[in-house]
């Protein structure tokens, strides 16, 4: 069962915090996040780290300046995610912008895979580039920069994945996780790699007097894209991280946004003023990524590419039915997976190893997460590819870095893994599928290794009670208008409260009258109707709840527990 955690809260931050003007409640919850002052909360753009820092961005810079003098052209091989996708657009929009000549490819994970493979090298040399330019990938693409160093290419890599033992011999690398690097963010995500180099860029070209001193394209106009990716891909949200998706949210938020992430949020009934880092990662993010795990992302990037609002909106519905179409096939796979786990051993096993023939390759990431979820286990699932090979996607639980831990299955038992990367939450893998057996062994026996019974046992961290201390639509608004993600995690509040009504709605969820020390409070349970006993202990979030032009506060349920008895379990 979860255990219940406390957030500590240094005194001498929350005291600072509340002296500087911030109110008590969100003085508590920043000072258990980490800042110390009002200083930690500004989100200035000239706060930024310096492009100077990142290892190789200079260099890179030099590269494309260079290429943009002689008239080159130039080709961005992008990811099929949603990282990727917005790190592509950042490209192509600022490259243009310079004058550059520059398209892009994005492979079909069905048919080619991830990264920059030499058959992915083998269709970019058919456009004749002269560079081509990775985003979000590349790091562990050796044999792929052999190849186009074959064809006649040169490569310049930008990601933010782990490498392996051997880097790739492009001309440049940047990419904040390479050895040597000091960038003090190494959880900048491909589109933050990018966007970094887009600056270097501007920079040198102004250098060079291509550009006058101060002048060349507003890059900033393209953070709602660094916003989107960043937070799509559930990047730790450091202090750099929160001021570009800060930054990023108040372009949206002011509608000075790409149509293609106006179309996305609008498609989905949500509007750009009231724009969160929940729409984001929970509305437009998937949404995008639909293109890639059902089809081909080159009609998400065309989507993030186009100034043409109609040609956006089209593709917007396209991914929305595309999205309606993943849920689907999710519930499915979801089921099966679950219902492949033995109940009485669920908690036998340290680690979780799936394969069904029929489950889709594109979907198998986000069952895995499930899995994880639901059992608190480091999860994979597997979907059959082509040959024989499996493909596996897999993600983790805190205290287990996965792509770490493949590293070590891959010391341990050479050649079991045909390919491996990712990083510490998520990591995806391909092997024969006749050796799935001795991978989940393998990876049962380093989890074993790498973990301990402790962190096997899931815990709810909050923020303590509330007591209905500040419990208002100013305080809800704040909630929303922060920015919140892996490593600053919004608020969850802990409270003793009476049921006085509850009733389902739209089939799925359960709408509540609570009644505690600070009053009445209407409540929700999203995907539960099973009814709450007359008194409840609540873990808790602050939402700001609009309807017909109102704003009210909502309390969505997370966790709850019976109050009337001792040392009841949580729910």
């Amino acid at each position: 069962m979860p255990d219940l955690l406390t957030r500590p809260v240094p005194e001498a931050a929350r005291t600072a915090l509340e002296r500087a003007g911030v109110a008590p409640v969100l003085a508590r919850v920043f000072a258990a996040r980490g800042l110390a002052g009002a200083d930690d909360l500004c989100d200035d753009f000239a706060r930024l780290l310096a492009p100077a820092q990142l290892s190789c961005a200079d260099a890179a810079a030099a590269a494309l300046a260079d290429a943009i003098d002689r008239d080159e052209r130039l080709l961005i091989v992008a990811d099929y995610d949603c990282d990727g996708a917005t790190a592509c657009a950042v490209g192509i929009r600022a490259l243009r912008a310079f004058g550059a000549r520059v398209e892009y490819l994005v492979p079909n994970r069905f048919e080619y895979g991830y990264g920059l493979t030499p058959e992915i090298v083998e269709l970019a040399h058919q456009r004749r580039p002269d560079w081509l330019i990775t985003v979000d990938n590349g790091i562990a693409s050796v044999e792929g920069v052999e190849r186009a160093h074959a064809l006649g290419m040169r490569v310049l890599v930008t990601d933010h994945h782990l490498p392996g033992s051997r880097l790739p011999a492009a001309e440049v690398i940047v990419n904040p996780n390479q050895p040597g690097c000091g960038f003090p963010s190494k959880h900048l995500a491909g589109v933050g790699v990018m966007f970094y180099v887009m600056l270097a860029l501007r920079a040198e070209l102004r250098r060079r007097g291509r550009l006058p001193a101060g002048g060349g394209p507003n890059l900033a106009q393209w953070l709602d894209l660094v916003a989107l990716g960043t937070v799509a891909d559930v990047v730790r949200l450091d202090t750099n991280n929160r001021i570009l998706v800060a930054q990023g949210l108040r372009r949206i938020r002011a509608g000075r946004t790409v149509p293609g992430i106006a179309a996305l949020l609008r498609v989905a009934g949500r509007t750009l003023e009231r724009c969160t880092t929940y729409d984001l990662g929970f509305v437009a993010g998937p949404r995008l990524n639909a293109a890639g795990r059902l089809q081909d992302m080159s009609l998400g990037i065309e989507g993030l590419c186009t100034d043409d609002v109609a040609r956006a909106g089209a593709i917007a519905e396209q991914l929305d039915q595309l999205n309606r179409q993943r849920r689907e096939i999710e519930a499915t796979m979801r089921e099966q997976a679950l219902a492949a786990i033995d109940p009485d051993r669920a908690g036998d096993g340290w680690s979780v190893s799936l394969f069904d023939p029929g489950w889709h390759q594109g979907v198998i990431g986000i069952v895995a997460a499930r899995l994880k979820d639901r059992l608190h286990r480091p999860a994979f699932c597997f979907a059959r590819g082509e040959g024989g090979m499996l493909k596996g996607s897999g993600r983790s639980i805190a205290g287990l870095h996965l792509r770490d831990a493949l590293d070590l299955v891959d010391k341990r038992e050479p050649g079991l893994l045909r390919a491996f990367g990712g990083h510490a939450a998520a990591a995806g893998l391909s092997l024969h599928e006749a050796d799935l057996p001795r991978f989940s062994a393998a990876l049962e026996a380093v989890v074993r290794s790498l973990l301990t019974p402790a962190d096997l046992s899931q815990v709810i961290e909050t923020d303590g009670s509330l007591e209905g201390a500040g419990l208002d639509v100013t305080l809800a608004r704040s909630m929303d208008e922060t920015v919140w993600g892996p490593g600053f995690p919004r608020p969850a509040f802990v409270d003793r409260f009476e049921v006085a009504s509850q009733r389902v709605v739209g089939a799925a969820h359960t709408r509540l009258e609570l009644r505690g020390s600070g009053g009445r409070h209407a409540a929700i349970r999203f995907n539960s109707v099973d009814p709450l006993p007359p008194r409840i202990e609540a873990v808790y979030r602050v939402e700001l709840n609009s309807w017909q032009g109102l704003q009210s506060v909502q309390l969505a349920i997370e966790h709850w527990r019976d109050a009337t008895g001792a040392d009841s379990p949580w729910n």
